[in-house]
């Protein structure tokens, strides 16, 4: 059977020097959102549309030349490293183009930060293939939250470090004019194992055969910058 093409959705990258990238570049600003004398949680919700959570003991908003606005957090487990968010890479829209273009913009001087998350993204123009339903469900339970499915383990908490997986309706949460229902695979810091921005290309592998054994579909990852 020929490979499912599968895209990066999302990538998080961090750094203890994240902030100073941005700070000497007159194509970006930053606004502080939480820290120890500021906190403008409705701002971070306004921008992104999500709560300013308890974990993140300091946000900052980076503007771009582009009009873009792009996350910097700061996580309590973590409070010497910032990580910023580069989530929408694949978000049928002009945002998801400039996104792209932004991350690639900044190559040079994000190539030896730490990947601390990517979510690669697998749409279908229709209901997710039954089969793939049937594999997930082999070791995992799935339950709904919104308009989301998530496939946990037993072992599995609310939130993990390695792995999560989940279905949700892509035309719903992107108002699109056509149905898609995507299946996302959400690779965390446990299992990227300090793996450095430069040398990205190197775990597609690794994450195709690991969809493949709990999915039993298989893929192939169009990496961001071609090899």
């Amino acid at each position: 059977m020929r490979a499912k093409r599968a895209k990066i959705d999302s990538l998080n990258l961090s750094s203890s020097f994240m902030e100073s990238i941005f700070i000497h570049n007159q194509d970006y600003t930053i606004e502080i959102v939480k820290s120890k004398s500021i906190f403008e949680p409705k701002e971070w919700s306004k921008t992104f549309g999500k709560a300013l959570t308890k974990n993140i003991i300091e946000a900052k908003i980076i503007h771009s030349y582009l009009g873009l606005t792009i996350p910097l957090k700061t996580f309590a487990v973590t409070p010497r490293l910032q990580t910023i968010e580069f989530a929408g890479l694949q978000g049928y829209n002009e945002r998801s183009k400039l996104l792209l273009q932004t991350l690639k913009e900044l190559r040079g001087q994000l190539q030896y930060t730490r990947v601390t998350r990517i979510d690669i993204a697998i749409d279908f123009k229709g209901n997710i293939p039954k089969s793939i339903i049937k594999a997930l469900s082999k070791h995992r339970e799935p339950f709904r939250y919104g308009n989301t499915t998530y496939y946990k383990t037993a072992k599995e908490k609310k939130s993990n470090s390695y792995l999560d997986i989940k279905i949700y309706n892509k035309q719903h949460q992107a108002k699109l004019d056509f149905k898609v229902m995507r299946l996302e695979f959400v690779f965390k810091a446990k299992y990227l194992e300090n793996l450095l921005f430069k040398d990205i290309n190197i775990v597609y592998a690794k994450i195709e055969k690991t969809i493949k054994k709990v999915s039993n579909l298989s893929v192939k990852i169009e990496p961001i910058f071609p090899l």
